[in-house]
Order: structure tokens, then sequence, then C-alpha cells
């Protein structure tokens, strides 16, 4: 089925969309993560529209959503749920399964744990929700939330072309490297250029730290609910690390963990094999 884009008016703002497959079937919403959009999914709506409903939407400040000034939203992850919240409101889902990836992940399971009812599976890719997830990647950014001022120039590396293509290439396989299109980091780049989009990141980075407050949270949700779950992960992946795919079966003993050759955006790479894992894998659950 072909991929529809749309763009609804929530709180005053654009939230841009993608949708795929037929709403009368079960839904599952997508939600990405940095630096990228909905766009990371754009292989995955078209795999999986044959029988899902696929809901992936760009978060505030990212891709085609609109992107208020930093001093004129609330860039926090608190805020980003909200807004995808009401999204899935207007647009009368009550019942989804959730893919979480990076950014995605601290959104998604803020929904999930305070609305469990609503949410019928969860798969992660590289969507931690554990500490044993957090690599050295993460020192400098760490570092960031403690002191700003002091360590705003090496986090603002983060977000330069080197970086980004990064993101995309590190931990993967030599033989699957030419499967990672260089689309991918020039239109985030394009996206991180936009004047006044690199504060709003750093907003965000610095924000990141109160995630971290919310696990408890998460794994309490975990353990009470035992949403049926699916990891789909690179174990290459120097940004979340494996460790954080392995220490959901703490809390979700039936968790089904797959480790893939793979690094951070492991859809590029492994697009056909997630899709065939999420074939298997949701019809059980749903059942």
């Amino acid at each position: 089925m072909n991929v529809r884009h749309h763009t609804v008016q929530i709180q005053g703002l654009d939230v841009f969309y993608r949708e795929a497959g037929d709403p009368a079937k079960p839904t599952l919403v997508l939600l990405h993560g940095f630096p990228t959009s909905s766009a990371m999914f754009r292989e995955l709506l078209r795999d999986l529209s044959d029988d899902y409903h696929l809901i992936a939407p760009d978060h505030i400040g990212f891709g085609q959503s609109a992107m208020p000034a930093v001093d004129e939203f609330d860039y926090s992850f608190e805020k980003l749920t909200e807004i995808t919240l009401a999204l899935l409101d207007t647009l009368g889902l009550d019942r989804f399964a959730l893919y979480i990836q990076d950014y995605g992940a601290p959104i998604g399971l803020r929904i999930a744990s305070r609305a469990p009812d609503r949410v019928t599976a969860i798969i992660s890719q590289s969507g931690n929700a554990y500490m044993e997830g957090f690599t050295p990647f993460w020192d400098v950014l760490f570092a960031h939330a403690k002191d700003r001022q002091a360590n705003e120039a090496d986090v603002r590396k983060l977000l330069e072309p080197e970086a980004t293509k990064w993101q995309y290439t590190h931990g993967v396989p030599i033989d699957r490297l030419e499967l990672v299109s260089p689309d991918t980091w020039t239109l985030d780049q394009a996206y991180l250029d936009r004047p006044g989009n690199k504060e709003i990141q750093l907003q965000l980075f610095w924000d990141y730290q109160f995630n971290l407050d919310g696990y408890p949270a998460f794994q309490e949700y975990f353990r009470t609910h035992r949403p049926p779950t699916l990891i789909a992960w690179g174990r290459n992946d120097e940004i979340f690390g494996p460790e954080g795919a392995k220490a959901y079966a703490r809390d979700l003993p039936d968790a089904e963990i797959h480790l893939l050759d793979a690094g951070h955006f492991a859809l590029d790479t492994h697009g056909r094999e997630i899709a065939d894992l999420i074939r298997d894998f949701l019809p059980r659950a749903l059942a």
C-alpha cells in the first residue's frame, strides 16, 4: 500500500505524520529518534502496510513538524510526550502497539506506563530503558547536563555532518555499508542546519537527564503489566549498547530479544529482518 502524508494541528502546532495500511487493522505507532524523523520508517511502513495500520509522527522540532524557537516552546520529553498523546487522541487511536527507537523510547514508555491499557505490545530498536544501555558516548552529554556552558562546545560537535553520518555507519558490517543510503544523514543534517534547530537539540540534550528519573516507573510497568515485547537491537550500537537490550529480560522474562549485526540505525541495514521479526511477533502478541 502507498504511504500517505498528513499534517494536523495539535495545540496550535503543525504535527506531521506518515500513515500506511488499513485503519481497520491493528495499529502500530512508530516513534523516531535523534537526529532523524519519521523518514527512518519509510521502508518499514511499506513492508508492514498489508497487515497493519501504521502511524509515524515527526516530533516537534524534527522533520516536517513545526519548529518553534527554543524560547517559544517547552522542548522537553514531557512536552513531546504530551503532543504525541494528543495526536493519538485526535486520530482516535485507543489501542496500539509501539515501536520505539532512541528518543522515541522515553516518549513511548511514558505513554505506556501511564496508560497501560492502551498499549498492546512494544517493539524496541535501541530504545533504552535501563542504565546498562548507556555507553561512553554519553559521557559528554551527562557532563553537559551538569554544566551546560562548560560543555556546550563539545556537545555541539554531535550536531555536525561527521557526527550525523557516524550515527548511521558505525557498527555496520563492511558487507552491509552499501545498504546505508547517504540520503539518510544528508536529510537529517539539512534539518539540523535550519536556523535555530541546533539550539532546540541542545535543549533536548540537556533535558534527556530527566528521562532517567522515569526508568523506575517504566520498569515497574514492565513487571506489573508484562506487555508483549520484541527487542531488535544492533549489537554494535555505540550509543545504546547491547546490555541495554539484555536488561529488558530482568523485568520481562518473556521478551523476545534479537541482537542484530548492526549499529544504531538497524533498520537501514536489517530492515527486512526486522520486518520479518515483527510479522512473526505481532500476531502472537495480539492474539
